[in-house]
């Protein structure tokens, strides 16, 4: 089984579970899709026709959890097809020396395990300084597609609600 799964869920900081009720409390609508766990771009490409909704334009994303020269962490989210190299991101961002942060990081600073990472970790990401930054393609899209904490589950957002999302728990987003 998949450490990453919902069947581990309850040994994050904020459950998948948690996650989902809070946004249900706080009136943000998703659509939830479950699935095998999903740890690389192919294996969700696989499963994607099943959550794409007709006339919707939608994000797929991709993550990548980084940290700097100066030990800030990053969390990139990219359409799932974009080429990524770190020189450049690094020139972007004004980030010098990017490199993968550790699994150990990732719970610590996000709260998830590897396979997971999301936008919507965010919520733990904040308190902890990390920086989000936002494929630019997203503010023209009408919903994104991203795994609530778990690699085997996804949600369908509108762009709106993850927006809201984002605001309510304090979280600025810089576009790439």
């Amino acid at each position: 089984m998949d450490a990453a799964s919902a069947a581990h869920h309850d040994a994050l900081p904020i459950s998948s579970d948690a996650l989902l009720a809070q946004l249900t409390e706080w009136g943000l609508a998703f659509t939830l899709f479950t699935h095998v766990p999903l740890r690389t771009v192919e294996e969700a490409k696989q499963v994607e026709a099943e959550m794409q909704q007709p006339g919707l334009s939608s994000l797929k994303i991709k993550n990548l959890y980084l940290r700097d020269r100066k030990k800030r962490n990053y969390l990139i989210s990219v359409e799932q097809d974009r080429e990524i190299d770190l020189k450049a991101l690094s020139k972007e961002i004004g980030a010098g020396g990017l490199s993968f942060g550790s699994s150990d990081r990732l719970m610590q600073n996000l709260g998830i395990l590897p396979g997971a990472v999301s936008p919507l970790a965010m919520i733990t990401g904040v308190d902890q300084d990390v920086r989000f930054y936002m494929d630019a393609a997203a503010r023209d899209v009408d919903v994104i597609y991203m795994h609530p904490l778990v690699n085997d589950r996804t949600v369908m957002m509108a762009r709106g609600d993850f927006l809201t999302f984002l605001a309510r728990i304090g979280c600025e987003i810089h576009w790439i």
